[in-house]
């Protein structure tokens, strides 16, 4: 699951990122309301934590333009604020959650784990199904009948995003910008390898899905249908 943190309180922000990063979130972080603002806008993130007072736009002013364009990304808004009317004006401006700072990291872990369960698909404590394949983000595992193959993180982020959307086309841009951010280094090449890698690796056949290669396009993983 990738994450985008907009917080410019340099220590802050880096502090969050390392908590966030050890649970095995993807992060990407932006020290600038504008900048924040333009990286929310790429639709790549499936939580947004916001804080209110930023440099160039402020959270309010993010929260409004995200979903003034129909984004609905959940978003947990920070705020020093701690008046009723603060927090009435960040919820009605279009965030889910709301956290005081200063605040606890495990109340902010779980905030977040809360948040990505709005997934349409199952997602247990980090752990994914469909059909017989059964994925284990934490421990970088793929379980089918019993039989447990290891994974990369890379491969792991992967096969989460195409088990999160579930029978959707997914463009090698859009896999990129998933799984590598920003990372203006890497390549389109790069999603095709990992779609190789993970084909090479895990016995789709056997778990009753596969992964469609849609040509031009993209892929999309599907449930085979049953004799």
């Amino acid at each position: 699951m990738r994450i985008l943190l907009v917080e410019d309180e340099a220590r802050l922000a880096d502090a969050l990122e390392h908590i966030l990063k050890k649970q095995g979130y993807l992060v990407d972080v932006s020290y600038d309301g504008t900048e924040g603002l333009d990286m929310a806008g790429t639709g790549i993130y499936d939580v947004i934590i916001l804080d209110r007072m930023l440099p160039g736009l402020d959270g309010i002013e993010i929260l409004k333009h995200i979903r003034t364009n129909k984004m609905t990304t959940p978003v947990i808004f920070l705020t020093a604020k701690d008046a009723v009317s603060s927090r009435i004006e960040g919820l009605d401006a279009g965030a889910d959650d709301y956290l005081i700072k200063p605040f606890s990291k495990d109340e902010l872990l779980a905030r977040v784990r809360v948040l990505s369960r709005r997934s349409k698909h199952l997602q247990v404590n980090n752990k994914f199904s469909v059909a017989s394949l059964h994925l284990d983000t934490m421990l970088c595992e793929v379980s089918i009948d019993g039989e447990i193959t290891r994974l990369t993180t890379t491969e792991v982020q992967l096969l989460e995003l195409l088990m999160r959307n579930l029978g959707q086309t997914l463009t090698k841009e859009q896999i990129l910008d998933r799984i590598w951010g920003f990372n203006k280094e890497v390549e389109i090449k790069n999603v095709e390898l990992y779609i190789f890698y993970l084909r090479k690796k895990v016995n789709f056949e056997k778990s009753g899905v596969t992964i469609h290669t849609i040509r031009g396009v993209g892929y999309s993983l599907k449930e085979m249908p049953s004799c």
